[in-house]
């Protein structure tokens, strides 16, 4: 009987997807789901055939050049993948996998939990009344704005953005501006009569609600800065499900202290789980703990969607979800 792969899970994935990695591999799984330092990643490289991270696991240049190195496939848990380097795992020969298009509707959905929450100031409500402050109902008692009719500007069109867009344009009758490096997909573009605008500082002046929807990475990182931050109107929302570098976030944390936007829906962080303290003690700020996929649905498809690679991979296959 062939000796059957070894694969090492990083961190806790749903039960019934370890259930099914358990019966096909030799599979070892994270006991306190407590986040790999790096030299316990720089055993797992020499001790497994197959690693499955998460965006926990910082897997640079040093830790991929292992000496006496045995991982061949890296099936990472999670559409993004800007926590491996991507270019020195190829030069060592390492396949890289992904899991996409399984959370777009999860991240679509909380954006849109998160446009509610801000514009309604649901987070200060929620605050006072459990702190005992409320006093009772009265008509001018934090008093919010509704979607309905305002503008949204996406930065980015793909899947996410589009779900987003679909959402906010059906449910909400908002219109949609979307600023990308290109023009997006033109019947998605149709559906939701969404304008194009090149320009990231005229979109963020148009616009009721900028909600980012980009890959993180050099390309992206600090790019909702402090000019763009300027270019927005003193009611206008910032909403974040994408990655948290992609904000300069002591701009951020300026703009909202000094009251020249309306306000901001993160759900990432630099530096998670750390999260800024001048961002904690905003008011009109609504900080989530990356839950954007966080549905049973989500996170167990996400877990097929891996394994679905590590088999195509022992099989000879080329995964669907290989990166470059």
């Amino acid at each position: 009987m062939p000796e059957r792969l070894k694969l090492l899970v990083t961190r806790k994935w749903p039960a019934s997807v370890e259930a099914q990695i358990a019966a096909r591999y030799d599979a070892t799984f994270s006991p306190d789901d407590a986040p790999l330092d790096e030299t316990a990643l720089i055993a797992a490289m020499r001790e497994y055939d197959v690693l499955c991270p998460t965006i926990t696991d910082r897997l640079h240049a040093g830790i991929l050049a292992t000496e006496g190195r045995r991982v061949r496939l890296i099936a990472n848990y999670g559409a993004g993948f800007e926590h491996i380097d991507r270019a020195a795992a190829q030069a060592a020969g390492i396949v890289v996998t992904n899991t996409p298009d399984v959370l777009t509707d999860a991240t679509a959905d909380l954006a849109m939990t998160l446009m509610l929450m801000v514009s309604r100031r649901v987070g200060e409500g929620e605050r006072e009344l459990r702190a005992g402050d409320w006093t009772g109902w009265r008509p001018t008692h934090l008093l919010g704005s509704s979607l309905r009719g305002k503008t949204l500007g996406l930065v980015g069109f793909g899947r996410i953005a589009q779900a987003v867009a679909e959402r906010a344009y059906c449910g909400f009758g908002m219109r949609i501006v979307y600023c990308a490096r290109r023009p997006g997909d033109m019947d998605a573009s149709a559906r939701v009569e969404a304008r194009y605008e090149p320009n990231l500082g005229a979109m963020a002046a148009g616009c009721d609600i900028v909600s980012l929807h980009v890959p993180g990475g050099a390309e992206t990182r600090g790019m909702i800065d402090a000019a763009v931050l300027a270019r927005m109107r003193p009611a206008t929302i910032l909403i974040n499900t994408a990655r948290g570098d992609v904000i300069d976030e002591a701009a951020l944390a300026d703009a909202l202290e000094e009251g020249r936007i309306g306000g901001a829906g993160l759900d990432v962080f630099v530096g998670e789980p750390h999260v800024a303290q001048r961002l904690r003690d905003a008011p009109n700020a609504v900080l989530l703990p990356h839950m954007g996929s966080a549905t049973r649905e989500t996170r167990e498809a996400m877990g097929l969607r891996a394994l679905a690679n590590i088999v195509d991979w022992e099989a000879g296959r080329v995964p669907r979800d290989r990166l470059g």
